[in-house]
């Protein structure tokens, strides 16, 4: 693994993840936001893939991506652009919701990317409602989807 991400919590309501990619921010940024290159990237865990990709990047867009499991299991992601700075910052709410599972809340993203020369700093603090919401975040996994994302996401930067 290149550069595996850290994930801290560093108060009762947020999970941070940090992570640096060997890519200029703007290469990132737009790897990040293009839905078509998300759609390569944002997998999740192994035999997952992202079927619906929908995003209005600015600041009141909205967006909506749809996961479908090895087992035609279904997640949703949306929410609305809260503050977007190109190529430096998104702020974003974001809702997940599991066809026949339990209700997962909302929680606000703000992703921070910052300028290193040939690499970039990606700073994601997650903001949940409750410690309650937050702690089953951190025990759900969630950790081991985003590192297998995040590799994905080195290798299209690394072709890039």
């Amino acid at each position: 693994m290149k550069n595996p991400a850290t994930f801290t919590t560093p108060s009762d309501r947020e999970i941070v993840v940090t992570r640096r990619f060997n890519a200029p921010r703007k290469l990132v940024w737009d790897t990040m936001t293009q839905v078509e290159l998300k759609k390569r990237w944002m997998t999740g865990p192994p035999g997952w893939v992202m079927t619906v990709g929908e995003s209005d990047t600015r600041t009141g867009g909205t967006f909506r991506a749809v996961w479908t499991g090895p087992n035609g299991e279904t997640l949703t992601m949306s929410g609305e652009y809260r503050d977007v700075t190109p190529p430096e910052r998104c702020v974003r709410t974001e809702k997940f919701e599991m066809v026949g599972g339990p209700p997962m809340g909302e929680q606000l993203a703000t992703l921070v990317l910052t300028d290193e020369g040939d690499k970039t700093l990606m700073t994601l603090t997650l903001e949940y409602a409750t410690k309650e919401a937050r702690d089953g975040a951190a025990a759900s996994g969630m950790e081991h989807g985003m590192e297998a994302s995040y590799a994905r996401l080195d290798e299209i930067l690394a072709a890039a």
